[in-house]
């Protein structure tokens, strides 16, 4: 896997200070979006051990809420399978710290069987997410006034409490720690 930034201190893209990872390849290719030098797999550097520890190294301080993967896609299959076993890393050093994923996949098709982004990975790697913010952006719902997303087709969604309820919840700002 190739990534195409690493951000310290990002408060964009999720609650609280951040460290988020823009990792590359994206099939969706969404008319509009903000960053398409990331739909090419091999865009960027190689996600090697190094980056992983720096990656750590960052999300260390007591200030750093968590960590956010977006792209390019994290859920394309070959991006699953090199975030997971990192994603268990943060979870098991840092379990204090929040893991947000955006996806312009939705959470239906990630549980879909058979459809692109579902994977031998994908169930394993959501049940370690608190936030999924999912849907592909959508260029004619654009709406500059939503938090943490760019259509108004994209949800974002309490992973947490979705396994808990066995359906969609969605995040609540006021009522969620993450």
């Amino acid at each position: 896997m190739y990534y195409g930034e690493i951000k310290n201190c990002d408060i964009a893209n999720g609650v609280g200070v951040r460290v988020t990872l823009f990792v590359s390849g994206c099939t969706n290719k969404c008319w509009g979006c903000f960053q398409p030098q990331t739909w090419d797999f091999e865009y960027g550097q190689p996600f090697t051990a190094e980056t992983e520890d720096e990656l750590m190294r960052l999300l260390r301080p007591a200030y750093i809420k968590g960590l956010t993967l977006l792209g390019g896609e994290p859920f394309e299959p070959d991006n699953q399978r090199a975030l997971l076993p990192f994603i268990k890393r943060v979870r098991s050093e840092l379990p204090e710290k929040d893991i947000w994923v955006f996806s312009g996949f939705t959470y239906e098709e990630l549980n879909t069987p058979g459809a692109h982004p579902s994977c031998e990975v994908t169930a394993e790697m959501l049940s370690l997410i608190d936030i999924l913010v999912d849907g592909r952006y959508e260029e004619e719902l654009k709406n500059i006034s939503l938090k943490f997303r760019g259509s108004s087709n994209q949800r974002i969604i309490d992973l947490k409490k979705t396994r808990e309820s066995g359906e969609v919840v969605l995040w609540d700002e006021k009522g969620s720690d993450n």
